[in-house]
């Protein structure tokens, strides 16, 4: 927001800042909020929706950058997702009965191997008590035993597994998983939203800082809003009544152009003094003290253009 070394001069020009019957009338200018409209992805600028000095609502559409690549993330993100879904579907409905049939048959042939080895070890037993087998043959047929017995336990533990089903622990790792995923997607797609600029707030665009075609950087802005279905009136308070001007307060709003004053409510009071420090102030010096104020404009009317030199009176003792 400009600050005019012009205004202050005006300002003083007055006595005490007041004219006519009421003191308490300084003067200024209608002045906006400034909004810079920064770039959140640095990708180039595909179109612009507005020309300067349009008029946008809040949530329109001002910029669109190019999302090619979020488009991929996106879609990669909820491939991720369906994955982990199809995973937990899948231990919720628990093991197939073609696995628990293929289960049993293993159990069964580790069975019969059992059996087949514990009767070649009964043989091989006779042979070697008629001195007819070397103790190596029945080390190797104790040993098929031993194997078979331990791929029996084996078969049988894997089938109380699948009669088992799914544990709860499993369930609880794949819903996470699902939940894991769903916020990345969510991340991505936020991401994605960000490469198209919407407008924060109704105003005025002011000005373009980029062009179609062009890259930003990253919280580079690429364009200045103008906020405000009305701009306000920015006008210095000298320090003499300073005390006596509140937020609230009511003040008519004189406007170079216009024949009748409109009406106006303050805004905001600034609490640190202009054009003379604070410190080091002689009693001469502190009647060249000001404070800026804004004045919001409170009539239902077509929007003023900003820079327009104004005076506002304000009601003092009238204040809501």
């Amino acid at each position: 927001m400009r600050t005019t070394f012009t205004l202050f001069l005006a300002a003083a020009a007055m006595t005490g800042c007041g004219t006519g019957d009421n003191p308490y009338r300084v003067v200024g200018e209608l002045a906006s909020d400034r909004i810079e409209i920064a770039a959140e992805v640095s990708e180039p600028i595909l179109s612009i929706a507005v020309v300067e000095g349009a008029s946008v609502d809040a949530g329109q559409v001002l910029v669109e950058q190019d999302s090619a690549r979020a488009r991929a993330r996106l879609a990669e993100a909820e491939a991720a997702l369906l994955q982990t879904r199809a995973r937990l579907d899948e231990l919720v409905r628990g093991p197939r009965a073609e696995q628990i049939a293929a289960a049993r048959a293993s159990v069964e042939g580790a069975t019969q191997e059992l059996e087949f080895r514990q009767s070649e070890l009964a043989r091989v037993e006779e042979v070697h008590a008629r001195g007819l087998a070397s103790p190596e043959l029945l080390d190797r047929a104790r040993a098929a035993l031993d194997a078979a017995e331990a791929n029996l336990k084996l078969t049988r533990a894997q089938l109380q597994e699948r009669l088992a089903g799914t544990t709860i622990e499993e369930l609880a790792q794949a819903e996470q998983a699902v939940m894991q995923a769903s916020a990345r997607r969510d991340g991505v797609q936020i991401d994605l939203d960000r490469h198209t600029t919407r407008a924060p707030v109704a105003g005025v665009l002011d000005s373009r800082l980029f062009e179609p075609g062009e890259r930003p950087a990253t919280g580079t802005p690429m364009m200045i809003l103008l906020g405000g279905g009305q701009p306000h009136a920015r006008v210095f308070i000298p320090e003499e009544f300073r005390v006596r001007i509140k937020p609230g307060m009511d003040g008519l709003i004189y406007v170079d152009g216009l024949d009748a004053p409109i009406n106006g409510r303050v805004r905001w009071v600034s609490s640190e003094s202009v054009f003379t420090p604070y410190y080091a102030l002689t009693e001469r010096d502190r009647g060249r003290l000001s404070f800026i104020a804004k004045v919001d404009i409170t009539d239902e009317r077509e929007r003023l253009p900003d820079g327009v030199p104004v005076e506002v009176e304000f009601l003092v003792g009238q204040a809501e």
